[in-house]
C-alpha cells in the first residue's frame, strides 16, 4: 500500500488525503473536493498552485503550462504533482462555494445500448451503467472512456442529465485515425460492454449565479451544452439563456427540434445557428440562421458580455477565438467556463 500524506489547501482551510501513488489532483477526484482543471494532462494551467511547504514532484508536463522559473518558485501543476510529504499548497484559481460540492470518482461497467449518426461525422453513443446501475454526474461535465483492448482512454462529454442516470449519451465526432471514434463505424456495437471513470470538468451550472448564461458551442462541443439546456429546463431555472452554435453548413447542424423546445421552458431563449460556409439548403424556418464563424455572430449579436455567464465548448480554435473576444470585450475570467480538449487528429 502506498504511503499516504496530508494535504492542507489555503487560503480556503480545506485538508484531504492522498497517497504517492496517485496525483494530487486524482486525489481530490477521488474525495469530491472539486479542484480546478483543464486537460489532466499537465498541458493547460488551470490547476496551476503554488506550494507553501512540504515535498512535492512534477512529471510529464509542458513548460507552456508551467515554465522552469515558475517551478524554481514553488508553482506546480496538480495533476502532474506527486506528494511526498505532508503539504501546504496555495490554490491559485477556485471557486469556494464549489470545491466541497464534487462527486466522487466512479468507475464503471456499461453496454452500448444505441450508436446514431447525427451528422456526417457527428455519432450518438448511449451507454446503459451495469455496475454500478447509475452513473452520477453534473451537468456539463465529462468522462473518460476506456479504448476496448487498450489501456488508453478518451475524454468526452455527456450531454444527459442526472434524470437519466440509467442511460448517458456521449457526441462524439469521428476524426480520421481516431483510435476510439473510428471504432463507431462498426467496430462497437449495441451489447458491447465499455468502461468509463468520471465524472470530470467544472464546465458546471453555478448554483445561486443569476447574470444571463450565453453558450458558445461548435462540433461536438453541443454535448455539454445540450446537457446545461435540459438540465434547465428540467428544474425551472429562470435565467435568459443565449445558444450560438459553429457549423459549416446546415447539414452539421442536429437536435434542431429538442433545442427548440427545450427553449419553450426557458426565459428569454435564443438559438442561433452560426454557418460558416454554405447557408443553402436553408434550415427548418424556426430556427435563426447567421453567416459566419461563430464568435464573429456573437460579437455582433451580444454587446454586453461582460454582464454574463459565458460557456464555450467545441473545438480548440474555437475556444482559443471565444476567449480572445470576451477578454477584449471585458468578460471577467470568473464569468467563464470551458473544457478544451485536444484532438486526437492530432495525438
Amino acid at each position: 500500500m502506498a504511503d499516504m500524506h496530508r494535504i492542507s489547501f489555503e487560503p480556503v482551510d480545506i485538508e484531504m488525503e492522498v497517497g504517492e501513488d496517485e496525483s494530487v489532483l486524482d486525489a481530490a477526484f477521488r474525495q469530491g473536493i472539486r479542484l480546478m482543471h483543464g486537460c489532466r494532462e499537465g498541458r493547460c494551467s488551470s490547476c496551476k498552485s503554488y506550494v507553501l511547504d512540504g515535498d512535492i514532484e512534477m512529471e510529464n508536463y509542458s513548460t507552456f503550462a508551467c515554465n522552469d522559473a515558475e517551478v524554481e518558485e514553488g508553482y506546480v501543476l496538480l495533476c502532474r504533482s506527486t506528494a511526498y510529504s505532508d503539504c501546504t499548497i496555495e490554490l491559485l484559481n477556485f471557486d469556494e462555494d464549489e470545491l466541497l460540492s464534487g462527486i466522487p470518482i466512479q468507475d464503471v461497467r456499461a453496454r452500448v445500448v444505441a450508436i446514431e449518426s447525427m451528422t456526417r461525422d457527428i455519432v450518438s453513443l448511449r451507454l446503459r451503467p451495469i455496475e454500478p446501475a447509475t452513473f452520477d454526474f453534473k451537468p456539463g461535465q465529462y468522462a473518460d472512456l476506456q479504448i476496448p483492448g487498450t489501456e488508453e482512454h478518451r475524454s468526452f462529454s455527456m450531454a444527459t442529465t442526472s434524470s437519466t442516470a440509467d442511460e448517458v449519451e456521449f457526441l462524439i465526432k469521428k476524426y480520421p485515425g481516431g483510435k476510439f471514434s473510428g471504432l463507431l463505424d462498426g467496430d462497437i456495437a449495441d451489447g458491447d460492454e465499455i468502461f468509463l471513470t468520471g465524472p470530470y470538468g467544472t464546465f458546471t451550472l453555478k448554483q445561486g449565479h443569476v447574470l444571463p448564461v450565453v453558450c458558445i458551442g461548435g462540433g461536438a462541443g453541443m454535448a455539454p451544452i445540450l446537457s446545461l439546456l435540459r438540465h434547465m429546463s428540467e428544474t425551472g431555472n429562470v435565467r435568459p439563456v443565449h445558444f450560438y452554435y459553429g457549423a459549416r453548413t446546415p447539414d452539421d447542424l442536429f437536435y434542431l427540434d429538442e433545442i427548440l423546445g427545450l427553449g419553450k421552458n426557458l426565459t428569454d431563449f435564443a438559438f442561433v445557428a452560426c454557418l460558416s460556409e454554405s447557408m443553402e439548403p436553408a434550415p427548418p424556418g424556426q430556427i435563426t440562421v447567421e453567416e459566419g464563424n461563430v464568435t464573429d455572430v456573437v460579437s455582433r449579436r451580444e454587446s454586453d458580455l461582460g454582464k454574463a455567464e459565458v460557456y464555450l465548448c467545441g473545438p480548440p480554435p474555437m475556444v482559443d477565438a471565444a476567449l480572445a473576444l470576451l477578454e477584449v470585450g471585458g468578460t471577467p475570467k470568473d464569468q467563464v467556463f470551458y473544457d478544451k480538449f485536444t484532438s486526437p487528429a492530432v495525438e
